[in-house]
C-alpha cells in the first residue's frame, strides 16, 4: 500500500488514548509528513507535541457538550484544505473508525472528488483494559464485546437496545459514560443484568492522571459521581472484571485508583486508593 501523502489528500487519523507511545508508527509518519492538522480536542498534548513546528495545526473541538466546531463546518475546512493542495491530516481521539463520524467526513470529500484514507488508532477501551491488566474477553464468560456510543442530547433518554446490552456473557464498553451512569444502571438491572456485576470505569485513560475506578453496576451511579471534573468517562460492564479487586496489576502502583465497597459508597464515601505490592 502507497502510504506516501500525497497534496490534495487526506488522512483521517486515530492519535489513540492519549499516550503518545500508543501512537501507530504509520500515524507518526503522516504526522511528519501533514501540511496541515485539524485536531479534536480529545487528541492528548504529548501526541501533538510531535508534529514537526512548521506544519499548521487547527482546533477543531469535538469535546461532549462543549464542539467549537459543528460537523458541517469541519468537512467544509476538510475539503478547503484539500482543495488548495494541502496534505491534510485529520487527527482524531482514539480510532478514527470508533465514534469519530469518519463517514461522514470521507463521504463529504468524496462527493468532490477528494480522496480520503484512514489510519486506524488505539480505541479507550482496548487502552483501559490494558491500563487495569484485564482482558475485554474471558473465555467462559465474556463471549463478545459491546461498543456503545452513550452521548445524549439534554433531556433525551438513551436509545439503546439494553435488552441485548444486559447480555451476561459479553462485556460493554459505553463511550462518553458518566452522564449516562444512572440510566446505564437502572436499565440493565432491570433487563435482568446481575447487581454485582464488574465495573470499570475510567478517565484520561494512558495518561499520568489516568484514573481507574472499580465497582458494580448497582454502585455505578456513585461511583460516577466520585469523578468531579469534565474529563470524558469510560464505562466497562461484564464479568471479564471480576479479579480485578483481588489481583491488581502493577501497573496501578503510584496511580489514583480506588475500589468501592458497598459500605463506603452508601455512605457516600470511596475507599482509599488500593495500590499494588512490590
Amino acid at each position: 500500500m502507497d502510504e506516501i501523502m500525497h497534496a490534495g489528500e487526506v488522512w483521517l487519523v486515530g492519535a489513540g488514548p492519549g499516550d503518545p507511545d500508543l501512537l501507530t508508527r504509520k500515524a507518526e509518519r503522516l504526522l511528519r509528513a501533514a501540511s496541515v492538522v485539524f485536531y479534536d480536542s480529545l487528541v492528548g498534548p504529548g501526541v501533538r507535541d510531535l508534529i514537526p513546528a512548521g506544519v499548521r495545526q487547527v482546533p477543531v473541538g469535538k469535546r461532549s457538550g462543549r464542539h467549537s466546531k459543528d460537523q458541517g463546518a469541519i468537512n467544509a475546512l476538510l475539503v478547503e484544505a484539500a482543495l488548495a493542495g494541502e496534505r491534510v491530516v485529520r487527527l482524531k481521539g482514539g480510532d478514527p473508525s470508533m465514534f469519530g463520524r469518519s463517514t461522514e467526513e470521507v463521504a463529504a470529500l468524496a462527493a468532490v472528488g477528494i480522496r480520503a484514507r484512514i489510519c486506524p488508532g488505539i480505541t479507550a477501551a482496548s487502552a483501559a483494559a490494558a491500563s487495569a491488566g484485564m482482558s475485554l474477553s474471558l473465555r467462559g464468560a465474556a463471549r463478545r464485546v459491546q461498543f456503545v456510543t452513550a452521548h445524549m442530547r439534554a433531556g433525551e433518554a438513551l436509545a439503546l437496545d439494553w435488552a441485548a446490552l444486559a447480555d451476561p456473557g459479553s462485556t460493554t464498553a459505553f463511550y462518553m459514560g458518566r452522564g449516562a451512569a444512572g440510566e446505564i444502571s437502572r436499565r440493565l438491572i432491570l433487563e435482568g443484568l446481575d447487581s454485582a456485576t464488574p465495573v470499570l470505569i475510567a478517565c484520561d485513560i494512558s495518561m499520568p492522571s489516568e484514573r481507574l475506578l472499580k465497582t458494580r453496576l448497582d454502585l455505578l451511579p456513585i461511583a460516577a459521581n466520585a469523578i468531579t471534573d469534565e474529563k470524558p468517562t469510560l464505562i466497562l460492564v461484564g464479568k471479564a472484571f471480576a479479579a480485578l479487586s483481588d489481583t491488581p496489576p502493577m501497573s496501578w502502583k503510584d496511580r489514583p485508583t480506588a475500589e468501592m465497597s458497598r459500605d463506603r459508597v452508601a455512605a457516600g464515601r470511596g475507599s482509599r486508593p488500593r495500590e499494588a505490592s512490590g
